[in-house]
């Protein structure tokens, strides 16, 4: 859960400083430090991967992942729930321009910060592991957004820091209790799984080298350990 807090603190941290110096942030400044954070989140990355034990579980664990994903479609229910509450906020909102633009700031970024794969595996990782590098990582990324999005769309930004604590509370208290039945093997397995994810998504989402569907990847987490678990029955 430590790292859920820091997570929530650096949203509200953020969303304030982006309040108070309004407009006056330079976009080329923006762009500079979102590109050393995906370089930096490209290097975590490969270290989380290098604790494989076993390189081939990790890509047998991230076809089938991805096979699974890409049957539920997971990357395209993501987009569809973006989209849908994006037109719900631009919809109709008659004289109330203030309560408009709060309610705007309030699920974009609430969007952004909740809906992506690095938010479920840092909260997963935390939750089984302690190991919170990933929110933290995760937390200088949302503070400098929420510092620009508040900037332009105001105070609601702050207040997607409650969604935030509660999704990725809950699910590293649900992955909490599975760490009773999860070995160091499994553990291993699983973060190189998720180092992979995550270079995915720092080339496609932070860097924007190349569009990768990285939400379809997510249920290689769950395969991961699992293939370790029936590895460990032969």
């Amino acid at each position: 859960m430590i790292g859920t807090l820091v997570n929530t603190a650096s949203i509200v941290a953020g969303g304030l400083l982006g309040v108070l110096l309004g407009t006056k942030i330079k976009d080329h400044l923006k762009q500079t430090i979102v590109n050393g954070l995906g370089l930096f989140t490209l290097i975590y990355a490969v270290s989380l991967f290098l604790v494989t034990e076993n390189p081939l579980i990790v890509l047998g664990s991230l076809v089938i992942g991805i096979l699974i994903g890409e049957w539920w479609r997971i990357e395209d229910g993501l987009s569809w729930l973006g989209t849908r509450l994006e037109v719900k906020v631009n919809k109709g909102n008659g004289g109330a321009v203030g309560s408009a633009r709060f309610i705007k700031g309030f699920l974009t970024a609430t969007l952004l910060f909740v809906i992506g794969p690095m938010a479920i595996l840092g909260s997963i990782q935390d939750g089984l592991t302690g190991d919170y590098n990933t929110l933290l990582i995760k937390s200088v990324l949302d503070g400098f957004t929420a510092m620009a999005f508040a900037s332009t769309m105001g105070v609601g930004v702050l207040f997607s820091a409650v969604p935030v604590f509660i999704y990725q509370g809950t699910i590293s208290l649900l992955a909490q209790q599975v760490q009773k039945v999860a070995t160091p093997a499994m553990m291993n397995e699983l973060s190189a799984t998720g180092g992979v994810i995550l270079a995915g998504l720092a080339i496609s989402s932070i860097l924007e080298i190349k569009k990768i569907r990285t939400g379809n990847f997510l249920p290689a987490l769950l395969i991961a350990p699992l293939i370790v678990f029936l590895l460990s029955l032969i």
